[in-house]
């Protein structure tokens, strides 16, 4: 059942949506039900919302919810399996700048969603070759069962086209290893075809005291993203950060002009304990957000 929940003790509202809703639901979120389709626990949707009095613009958030990825029947080797209860890191940071916006009494309405799955080996898993139909009806053929981020996000962001009406589109997603490999384990990669918002979403990561730097949406991969069999397909190949931002172009629709993709893979997680940062979890991201918010906050 969609039910209204409290998350805080603040004015603030979230509505999860379990499996069944989102089957029945009237376009369908065949990606949240496709990449979760393995584990014993069905996947969801939370959608939480600040909205305070006042307030000007309407920011939606996607942040990606991977709560563990064995990579399904694609499997990782043990080694990359290890540390793979961090690929939530994407949604952990969307819900930590809510909270903190709500917190602070930053007048710009919120709304953040946030696409949860387990990324299971079963009988019920996906499988490479299958094909997912999204939410508002783009398809996806399934190239690789590792590739399930992107694929949860876009059902999210083509909701957020539809029915949210944002005057800002972002997404943050531990997305891809070829982001750390372009840009190294601190810094995270953005893409976006809107100048004002790569250098607001700039400035505010450098006041903040991260790195992110811009990448581009290099139009000659779009044919790799393309499928045979669908609309596009989920694992384009390299290089990887640049096409799997491609792909999530596609689902942004009307707002393409007025969104961004964050690649917060390396940054997400440290391997030892640096300056500020802890070993383990970084909360990279959520510092650089809620300077962002508090910018674009009216006063």
């Amino acid at each position: 059942v969609v039910t209204g929940v409290r998350t805080c003790p603040l004015p603030m509202w979230g509505t999860v949506s379990d499996g069944e809703p989102l089957f029945r639901s009237e376009e369908g979120f065949g990606g949240i039900l496709a990449v979760g389709g393995g584990s014993a626990k069905g996947p969801r949707l939370l959608e939480v919302s600040w909205q305070p009095e006042g307030a000007g613009e309407h920011i939606v958030m996607v942040g990606k919810g991977i709560t563990y990825d064995t990579g399904g029947i694609d499997i990782k080797p043990v080694e990359f399996m290890q540390l793979m209860r961090k690929d939530m890191g994407g949604a952990a940071t969307v819900l930590g700048a809510t909270l903190a916006a709500a917190e602070l009494g930053l007048r710009v309405r919120i709304t953040a969603l946030l696409p949860l799955a387990e990324n299971m080996i079963s009988g019920s898993a996906w499988r490479s070759g299958d094909v997912v139909r999204h939410y508002g009806g783009l398809t996806s053929e399934v190239h690789s069962t590792d590739a399930e981020g992107r694929v949860v996000l876009a059902d999210a962001m083509a909701y957020a086209v539809a029915h949210l009406e944002p005057d800002v589109l972002l997404d943050l997603a531990t997305l891809t290893g070829a982001s750390r490999v372009a840009l190294g384990m601190k810094t995270a990669a953005l893409f976006s075809e809107n100048a004002e918002l790569v250098d607001s979403l700039t400035a505010a990561a450098t006041a903040a005291g991260e790195k992110v730097w811009r990448l581009p949406l290099a139009d000659e991969y779009a044919k790799d993203v393309a499928a045979e069999i669908a609309d596009l397909n989920n694992a384009a190949g390299n290089p990887g950060a640049i096409t799997a931002a491609l792909y999530l172009r596609e689902f942004a629709g009307l707002l393409r002009d007025r969104w961004a993709h964050i690649d917060m893979s390396a940054p997400s997680w440290s391997s030892s304990v640096d300056g500020e940062l802890p070993k383990g979890a970084t909360g990279w991201g959520v510092r650089t957000l809620v300077r962002w918010l508090d910018a674009r906050s009216t006063s």
